[in-house]
């Protein structure tokens, strides 16, 4: 009668595995979070993306749990071959995910079959190592420890993706590094145990050419990200990072520079100029005495460059939320030659917060508060546009005070623009709204916002070397014709976020 397989040990089987419990609870919420967050850069509205995403790959966790009971034989063979498909499967999403986005059609079908196809693999594996471990515990212990490391691996997932994960490796490295630790934990157990011997060596070569896969991805992961982003753009990408907050894209042409933030226009070289004009000048012909100017957003500098051209003012204070951003404009040559040094002058203050936190702890008292945040393309950016920061911007007025808010296309998202307009004016403020051309952008929208209305945006005398703004330009962008002209709308506030669900619907069209 031959001997029975010799293991690695009464003890050394279940602690391995539940140590892999670990691994393969931070990897499975890390293809979550990174599907996520690739569906809010590409697809934009996170909170619905990030709502479907979550809400399609734990549907199909529930599916992958409910097949295991059709898995028998050697358990640990299952589970090896699933460490694999799983490594593989979410190890690629993002890179593919990135690729694909700008040759198909039906992206989100792919996007989508992806996200079920890893939540089915990573559903599979805590029932398959439950069944494993079954006869080592008592059946409560078993459950309370799988569990244990099932927990304490997402919390730890939760914190390093946001924190370490994006800044330093960004989305494609990211999703390599954990398909490849999912491949890890099936070598080890290939290399640890005698009950794997028997099949150790037809596995070992495809374990061996799955990390060899995953690491060349990981070694050529920019090229990756830079060879997606030339697929994207037009014109070469000169500059591209990811930052905690948001994916910074620079390109340029023989006539131009751009600036993408997670792949939406900011701004062109060639035209800026007509809407940083436009944003701070016809306010700053109402305040002939004004000393100083908070702006919120306008990292890039442009709207502190035309503020600037008035000596009088005393201090300006920038606040935006990404380091990553002032930090380019402030350091890059040609972005420092655009904005005229505007980040680097004694002048000017740059503060790196959350807007929404910080306008709640200023004390300071402001002439002009220029508000040059992105569209309200998701909430957590409509709550800037909100009754609620609206009311708190109205504090930090001093007598006499203005206030301009660029306030996204009133000929594309009309809906969007007078949301803007009526929820500054229940807020307490007088308004005048205007607009313009800008080239890059079509019609532009901005509201002038006061505590009363004893103002004029065309009363006082202009700089010298505006390539845009005059006093009968001023006074053509306060005409609206009849497809721009004022419609009722809801007041924007935190508990409907009317605009973002107007800009979602305005945009819609332009946008998919």
């Amino acid at each position: 009668m031959p001997a029975p397989p010799r293991r690695a040990g009464p003890d050394h089987l279940p602690a391995l595995l539940l140590g892999s419990v670990f691994v393969i609870a931070t990897c499975g919420l890390i293809y979550e979070l990174i599907a996520g967050t690739l569906a809010s850069y590409l697809l934009g509205d996170s909170v619905t993306q990030f709502s479907t995403i979550i809400g399609a790959y734990l549907f199909s966790m529930g599916i992958g749990s409910w097949l295991s009971r059709f898995l028998d034989g050697q358990l640990l063979k299952w589970f090896i071959r699933l460490e694999i498909m799983v490594g593989l499967v979410g190890g690629i999403s993002a890179p593919l995910l990135f690729v694909l986005f700008e040759y198909v059609s039906s992206f989100r079908l792919i996007l989508y079959t992806l996200v079920g196809l890893t939540g089915i693999l990573v559903g599979l594996e805590i029932p398959l190592l439950m069944r494993i471990l079954e006869n080592r515990f008592e059946f409560k212990d078993l459950v309370s420890r799988v569990f244990t490391f099932d927990y304490i691996g997402a919390l730890l997932a939760s914190l390093i993706f946001p924190l370490v994960l994006v800044p330093q490796l960004g989305l494609v490295r990211t999703s390599l590094f954990f398909g490849a630790l999912n491949v890890a934990v099936a070598a080890v157990l290939l290399l640890r145990f005698e009950e794997t011997r028997s099949f150790r060596r037809s596995f070992l070569g495809v374990v061996a050419a799955s990390l060899l896969f995953l690491g060349a991805g990981f070694v050529y992961a920019e090229r990756i990200q830079v060879y997606t982003e030339t697929l994207a753009f037009q014109d070469q990408v000169i500059y591209s990072k990811s930052t905690p907050y948001q994916r910074i894209v620079l390109t340029k042409n023989s006539r131009e520079l751009r600036l993408f933030l997670n792949g939406n226009l900011q701004f062109s070289s060639s035209d800026e100029y007509r809407y940083h004009e436009a944003l701070v000048h016809p306010a700053m012909q109402a305040l002939p005495r004004a000393r100083r100017v908070l702006v919120l957003g306008g990292g890039d500098g442009l709207a502190v460059r035309e503020l600037l051209r008035y000596p009088q003012l005393q201090q300006i204070h920038l606040v935006d939320l990404d380091p990553g951003m002032t930090e380019l404009f402030r350091r890059n040559e040609m972005l420092v030659a655009l904005n005229q040094r505007a980040l680097l002058h004694p002048k000017v203050q740059v503060i790196n917060g959350d807007a929404y936190q910080w306008v709640r702890q200023d004390t300071t008292r402001y002439d002009l508060l220029v508000v040059d945040f992105p569209d309200p393309s998701n909430y957590s950016i409509g709550k800037l546009y909100s009754t609620s920061f609206y009311q708190e911007l109205h504090k930090l007025l001093a007598p006499g005070g203005l206030m301009v808010v660029q306030s996204t296309s009133p000929y594309v998202a009309r809906r969007s623009f007078w949301c803007i307009t009526h929820t500054l004016q229940a807020s307490g403020f007088h308004t005048i709204p205007y607009h313009l051309y800008v080239p890059s952008f079509g019609e532009w929208g901005y509201v002038l916002a006061g505590r009363n209305g004893h103002w004029r945006p065309d009363a006082g005398p202009l700089p010298k070397g505006l390539r845009y703004v005059t006093p009968q330009s001023i006074r053509q962008m306060l005409v609206f014709p009849p497809d721009m002209a004022e419609l009722p709308t809801d007041i924007n506030q935190l508990n409907n976020q009317a605009l973002v669900r107007y800009f979602e619907e305005d945009w819609g069209p332009y946008t998919h």
